[in-house]
């Protein structure tokens, strides 16, 4: 117990700068202290004692704000930065070294039994409010933007945003270095407004060019219609000579 409050302490230190000191992590921080709760709660559950397991939980929801299922599973080195609001289903997976924002919802979709929840592979970031439904895969180093809903299963290295949720960055090796707050960077990220209205532009432009060119075309049949209606000129009447009046 304790050398995972130490590793969760260890985390906030490497990656929130406003963390100024280990005291600071753990007496300041709901998502060190729901992540004890958690451990506590999820022995009990996997130990058969499942009402005080579900006790552990409510009381961790109530003192953190961050409510995680005792039947969930979590690796080593999540953080859960700010954490107010994030919820985690009884059959979802939590990768080692993932880090989930406020609001985060890993939920169900299904009222039967069995897996309902998502699983999140290591090194995942998941920006604040986003929803990942469903027992769906989200790969290994990928990003989930801020307020994306997630319903389909997400290849690693990738980076989703929008509803539902579509992949807006080509999957590029990535690792725990390479972190990213709020799962975007805004260096690297395409503006998916700014992509549509390019394609608008380049297609009204390709458009324009057409019609010029069949507008040219048919000006041309035109002149050369009108040309064939011109009426041919007559030839002049021949006129009588000498030799064949005498005849």
């Amino acid at each position: 117990m304790f050398d995972n409050i130490r590793h969760d302490i260890s985390v906030v230190m490497a990656r929130d700068p406003a963390a100024k000191s280990k005291i600071d992590a753990l007496i300041s921080y709901p998502g060190v202290h729901a992540l004890i709760y958690y451990r506590m709660g999820h022995w009990a559950w996997a130990n058969g004692f499942t009402t005080l397991a579900r006790f552990i939980s409510h009381v961790g929801r109530f003192l953190s704000g961050i409510e995680i299922h005792p039947g969930a599973k979590i690796g080593k080195g999540v953080f859960f930065d700010h954490g107010m609001g994030i919820v985690i289903g009884e059959t979802a997976e939590v990768g080692d070294n993932a880090t989930l924002y406020q609001g985060v919802t890993l939920g169900g979709t299904s009222l039967e039994g069995g897996k309902r929840h998502p699983t999140l592979a290591e090194g995942v970031i998941v920006g604040a409010g986003a929803k990942i439904l469903g027992p769906i895969h989200v790969g290994k180093n990928a990003r989930v933007g801020s307020n994306a809903v997630v319903v389909k299963s997400v290849m690693e290295n990738a980076t989703v945003i929008g509803i539902p949720a579509k992949v807006v960055q080509p999957p590029k090796q990535k690792d725990i270095n390479d972190f990213c707050a709020y799962g975007l960077s805004t260096d690297e990220l395409p503006d998916p407004i700014a992509r549509s209205l390019e394609g608008m532009f380049d297609m009204i432009c390709g458009l324009k060019s057409r019609v010029e060119e069949l507008e040219g075309e048919l000006a041309a049949k035109e002149a050369l219609d009108k040309i064939k209606k011109i009426p041919k000129p007559r030839k002049p009447p021949k006129r009588a000579t000498k030799s064949d009046t005498a005849n």
